[in-house]
């Protein structure tokens, strides 16, 4: 699988992910992770963590992924083709305000993300989703309608779900990424959370 630390693209097979692996039980992936500031943010503030970013654009993530944290990797793979090295090794899962084509897959219950969700996940595995008013209009959705229908995907796909609870935008200023303080300080600051565990 491709991995990326800066502008250097490294190829990291499944002997070599283990041994990054080796004494951490707590196995954390960020998908479509965008510039992967949350990731960083997690890695250095849970040291005993080992934590995944993995995102499509690789641009996006030159300037985090240059971090030399021993419990960070960045990976270049889409939400729909998920490498295989991963499988059965993530323990909690994060997606933080998709948009575009990971969130056309969550809304359409795309059976490749779905899959890949399921595939990748331990026995137990929790999932935290955080969405967005805005992402959601641009796919034409309002923010309870699109989180309804993503909650019943996840539901359809074995997750068991809790109902969505609001973030507001003092949430939003407080979230460790990038685009949440673009959310908190837009025209609709509007998003929601939903958490589950397979």
């Amino acid at each position: 699988m491709e991995t990326i630390r800066g502008r250097k693209s490294l190829e990291l097979d499944f002997n070599g992910l283990m041994d990054r692996l080796a004494n951490y039980k707590r196995i954390m992936l960020d998908l479509g992770t965008g510039d992967g500031r949350y990731a960083r943010t997690l890695a250095e503030g849970h040291p005993n963590w080992f934590v995944i970013g993995v995102d499509a654009c690789r641009e996006n993530l030159r300037e985090h992924s240059q971090s030399k944290l021993q419990n960070l990797l960045f990976i270049i793979a889409s939400a729909q083709d998920l490498p295989c090295e991963l499988n059965g090794l993530v323990s909690h899962i994060t997606i933080n305000f998709p948009w575009g084509s990971l969130l056309a897959s969550l809304l359409a219950a795309d059976p490749k993300l779905m899959r890949g969700l399921r595939l990748v996940s331990r026995p137990g595995a929790s999932l935290r989703l955080r969405l967005n008013s805005g992402a959601l209009a641009e796919a034409g959705k309002t923010l309870e309608a699109g989180t309804d229908r993503i909650y019943f995907n996840l539901i359809q796909a074995g997750w068991q779900i809790e109902y969505p609870v609001m973030m507001d935008a003092i949430a939003l200023k407080k979230f460790p990424s990038t685009w949440a303080k673009r959310l908190a300080f837009g025209r609709d600051p509007r998003a929601l959370m939903m958490s589950g565990k397979k």
